[in-house]
């Protein structure tokens, strides 16, 4: 009898550890926007698009205004948040499949295609610390049925194709979850994280949110492109295009489900929301021409847009609530980027990183907790050797000075005071050349310990024909003055 009622004792604080312990591993919601820029939200400053719940998201929580993405454009950024690695060492540099300019200077190197399976993944890190996992949106780290994310550690996933507008996506893969009818994309992304948020909300989740907007083609619902249009009137604000801020408000409207679905679980004190985007914001197509997309936004004061190392095209919002530890209204000054997020949440969960796996980020925790405090780390750094919305380049930012070396054969350099020139305006190489020679041996140095894939001189090079973009997916010449428009709102279907 004393054995049984011991082994009860026993099993009885087992499992109001096991209990304990669940309850202190919070749940994580990441919400990746794609294409957002830094001031396309109001709590960034921007007085013209209305997001309430954002803005509301980071008066409850933390605002970061030094975050950076990992990429200038998605896949190598999404690579990095998977992996928490810099993605020059998988080397996924490009968009997937990307694409490129065969008759320029240099011939630049092609893109990883998918993401390893044998890269330890964010998802598959927390699913050892008993973690339920879900993945719903946009993946991009490759195109093939055993690249998808329920191979990469997500046990719940939604991977949707297709544009915003109703009856233009689809779920790949699962032809049973299917929208609403006239259903906006982000409105059925946000329908299927509720669903998730009430399934697991008695297990610690992470669940990981990925819009296809903010991304062009323009694609909007009508009575908000119409709000839209009539404030530009009054204003006479060109820029942005309605279309556009009509996107980012779905955006709002999204994000604030989440997290009144959050609230109405009961989770809201144990679960970190976290809110950013893929890279900088675009202010028009890659190879635009007139017959093209609209201009779409503006960065200002930041210099540069998305597939640019400038701080337009790299530098994101970001927002963190998680109340146990963040001060609602607190502000962070400190540089940090995306694959920060995989130490973060593997450190908030308890957790292990992957013993035979390089992480290259540092967890945002002391932070969270205090500020005004600073990571151990000097420098962060950019690989980006391709033509896109500018020529290739790597970067880095070691504090305030940031240095950018182009790899198009030029030579040219640039180096910036953020500090005193957060518009990149000012070049400074002529004055400082000590701080020039110096950071360009640090990022020199830093290629090669990730072995950072380079351009190489192209004998084909033709001053003519050096503009001319080509498709990685049909190895023909994109036809830019023929791209047809997308409809802009359902009532043009």
């Amino acid at each position: 009898m004393r054995s049984l009622r011991f082994h009860l004792v026993l099993i009885t604080l087992f499992t109001c550890c096991s209990i304990l312990h669940a309850e202190q591993r919070p749940n994580i919601i990441l919400i990746f926007i794609d294409d957002l820029g830094w001031k396309d939200i109001g709590c960034y400053d921007n007085d013209f698009i209305e997001t309430p719940r954002i803005d509301a998201l980071a008066s409850a929580g933390m605002r970061f205004t030094d975050f950076y993405a990992a990429g200038a454009v998605c896949s190598p950024t999404r690579c990095a948040v998977q992996s928490g690695q810099n993605q020059a060492r998988i080397g996924i540099t490009a968009h997937i499949p990307g694409h490129w300019r065969p008759f320029e200077r240099v011939i630049t190197p092609l893109t990883t295609m998918a993401l390893p399976l044998q890269t330890v993944t964010v998802a598959e890190a927390l699913k050892q610390s008993g973690y339920a996992t879900g993945y719903i949106g946009k993946w991009h780290l490759g195109t093939s049925r055993s690249c998808q994310p329920e191979f990469q550690g997500y046990d719940f996933t939604a991977v949707i194709n297709g544009p915003h507008l109703p009856g233009k996506y689809r779920v790949q893969n699962n032809p049973e979850l299917k929208p609403n009818q006239g259903q906006y994309r982000t409105e059925f992304e946000a329908d299927l994280s509720v669903k998730f948020i009430q399934q697991k909300r008695d297990k610690p989740f992470f669940l990981m949110v990925s819009p296809f907007a903010v991304h062009i083609p323009l694609g909007a619902m009508s009575e908000k492109v119409e709000k839209y249009k009539a404030k530009g009137r009054q204003t006479g604000d060109s820029l942005p295009h309605p279309v556009y801020a009509a996107m980012v408000e779905h955006c709002d409207d999204m994000v604030g489900r989440i997290v009144d679905a959050v609230e109405d679980a009961g989770i809201e004190d144990n679960t970190m929301i976290v809110f950013t985007s893929d890279n900088g914001g675009l202010y028009r197509r890659y190879d635009y021409r007139e017959a093209a997309d609209d201009n779409v936004t503006s960065m200002m004061p930041l210099k540069g847009e998305k597939g640019s190392l400038h701080e337009g095209g790299v530098r994101v919002p970001l927002i963190i609530k998680y109340p146990p530890m963040t001060e609602p209204g607190s502000v962070s000054n400190e540089p940090a980027i995306s694959y920060d997020f995989y130490p973060t949440f593997i450190d908030l969960a308890g957790g292990k990183l992957p013993e035979n796996q390089v992480i290259d980020g540092q967890s945002l925790i002391p932070l969270l907790k205090m500020p005004v405090s600073k990571l151990n780390r000097n420098a962060l750094h950019w690989h980006y050797p391709h033509f896109h919305h500018d020529r290739p380049a790597s970067s880095i930012r070691e504090r305030d000075w940031k240095l950018i070396e182009y790899l198009d054969g030029s030579g040219d350099i640039e180096l910036y005071n953020l500090a005193d020139d957060i518009g990149e305006t000012n070049n400074l190489i002529q004055s400082k050349p000590g701080r020039t020679a110096d950071l360009r041996k640090k990022l020199q140095s830093w290629r090669t310990e990730v072995l950072a894939r380079m351009p190489i001189p192209n004998p084909h090079y033709s001053a003519e024909r050096a503009g001319e973009w080509w498709s990685m997916r049909t190895g023909k010449p994109v036809p830019s003055d023929t791209r047809r428009r997308f409809p802009p709102t359902e009532l043009d279907l």
